[in-house]
């Protein structure tokens, strides 16, 4: 599994930032800055992945906003997720159409703020994700071989890596930590807000529907055939389980 990551020996807190608007790409620059983030600034998808391509081994959140000139939102955050799959990312859209939210959580997002915004909202969502960043590359790098089988299923949490049939699945660091919960909790019903409290934090601002949306994502990547789930069972009215 990709990561794209190396460790820094210091404890900056870095941010890349893409936004073509320049008066929000200010607002947000300065409101990370005063927070503590280091920002990285782009007015395009492809200045963005010229940056991260730069800084790769530093960045642990990227913003994006959907509507760009040339490359959109979209693309950079498929690329970028294809490129590190722990690195933490977050739609900037306008837009409220529910598609938009989930087209940029199926490319990869972990997470989404609909414009206006407020600076409190914004830090707090980039503050809890970076927190979920931080945790997933300690775990990663601690000295420990916990391995939890489930019928075809290896989960290596010292790695991060989950193998179907000895192939290895391409897990995002959200995905990772729902199937981490799942496999800790076999068979038990989980509740969306289960969910969310585990892998989001208990202070998370968004909408429990991320969670859904992540459940098709894992489908789409660990059953035989997703329309007809053998392993992530719905828990109508509730939310959902690993049956193994």
């Amino acid at each position: 599994m990709p990561s794209g990551r190396k460790l820094r020996g210091d404890t900056m807190k870095r941010v890349l930032v893409c936004e073509d608007e320049g008066s929000i790409r200010e607002f947000v620059v300065i409101n990370l800055k005063r927070s503590g983030y280091d920002v990285l600034e782009a007015d395009s998808g492809e200045e963005a992945l010229r940056l991260y391509d730069e800084h790769k081994g530093d960045v642990d959140v990227a913003l994006l906003d959907i509507m760009l000139p040339g490359i959109d939102g979209f693309a950079v955050c498929r690329k970028l997720r294809e490129l590190n799959d722990t690195l933490g990312i977050i739609i900037l859209s306008a837009r409220t159409q529910e598609m938009e939210k989930v087209g940029g959580l199926m490319m990869g997002a972990d997470d989404y703020v609909t414009k206006p915004f407020s600076p409190s909202e914004l830090v707090a969502r980039v503050d809890a994700l970076y927190r979920r960043v931080v945790s997933a590359r300690s775990r990663e790098h601690a000295n420990y071989l916990d391995k939890i089988t489930s019928g075809d299923f290896v989960l290596n949490l010292r790695n991060r890596t989950l193998l179907k049939h000895g192939q290895p699945v391409e897990l995002t660091q959200v995905e990772f930590q729902i199937i981490e919960y799942f496999f800790t909790n076999p068979q038990k019903a989980l509740s969306r807000t289960d969910i969310l409290n585990r892998v989001w934090g208990e202070d998370y601002f968004g909408e429990e529907k991320i969670v859904d949306v992540n459940i098709r994502r894992l489908r789409m990547k660990i059953e035989d055939d997703p329309s007809n789930p053998q392993h992530i069972l719905t828990v109508w009215g509730l939310g959902y389980k690993w049956a193994g």
